[in-house]
């Protein structure tokens, strides 16, 4: 199935606190610093959160933003990358029909190249199958390859442009779909993924249908 750009998700997110332009991390560059603990996202975190979303996004969301999101329960998925207890990164999901939309992710600038956005985002992705969702998408800066790359390794294809999506920097946003995510061809992917990854296979974050991991 391929879903266009001016469908009704895509319309309710654009009217939602959508994806801000900042830079999204290949697979794993680097080796991580540590070990990375993927957790739900809870309020004592936000105070780490919104430090990482200043730095990333030109429009950054408040803090009553994110309690308004978390309060949202099963409409929402949230979850943070933590290294030593400390908050790198984290990531979202709203759902709306059978769709999920990525509306935020993020890891710190200090951490950046080093996998968290790939270990986040393929959480997300696990969740969104779990939560029994057909089709994830989201919405990314048409100058950001480096984030193209990610998403497209994780399914996600061209669908459309939205025309000076980001009004802050003067950019298009390229929205992007990955379709069919319940059938088992993506389950396998994300498989390979996490071998990358040096994740679960088959297990979703904290949260995320009763599974629990830890992202090494």
């Amino acid at each position: 199935m391929t879903v266009p750009a001016d469908s009704p998700l895509t319309e309710a997110a654009a009217r939602s606190p959508g994806p801000a332009p900042g830079p999204a991390p290949g697979l794993l560059s680097t080796p991580p610093v540590g070990p990375i603990e993927i957790v739900p996202m809870r309020r004592r975190h936000l105070r780490s959160v919104i430090r990482i979303e200043v730095q990333s996004y030109p429009r950054p969301w408040s803090l009553g933003l994110y309690l308004s999101e978390l309060a949202l329960g099963g409409l929402r998925f949230y979850i943070v990358a933590r290294r030593a207890g400390e908050v790198v990164g984290y990531g979202g999901v709203m759902y709306i029909g059978p769709d999920a939309h990525v509306t935020t992710l993020a890891a710190a600038p200090e951490f950046q190249r080093q996998g968290i956005g790939g270990r986040v985002l393929w959480h997300l992705a696990r969740a969104a199958v779990a939560h029994g969702a057909e089709n994830l998408t989201l919405e990314v800066r048409v100058s950001n390859g480096a984030a193209i790359e990610l998403y497209r390794r994780f399914g996600f294809v061209p669908a459309g442009v939205r025309k000076n999506y980001y009004a802050e920097i003067k950019e298009d946003a390229l929205v992007m779909w990955a379709n069919d995510i319940g059938a088992p061809e993506y389950g396998e992917r994300l498989d390979r993924l996490a071998a990358e990854l040096d994740l679960i296979p088959g297990k979703a974050a904290p949260g995320a249908a009763g599974a629990t991991t830890e992202a090494p």
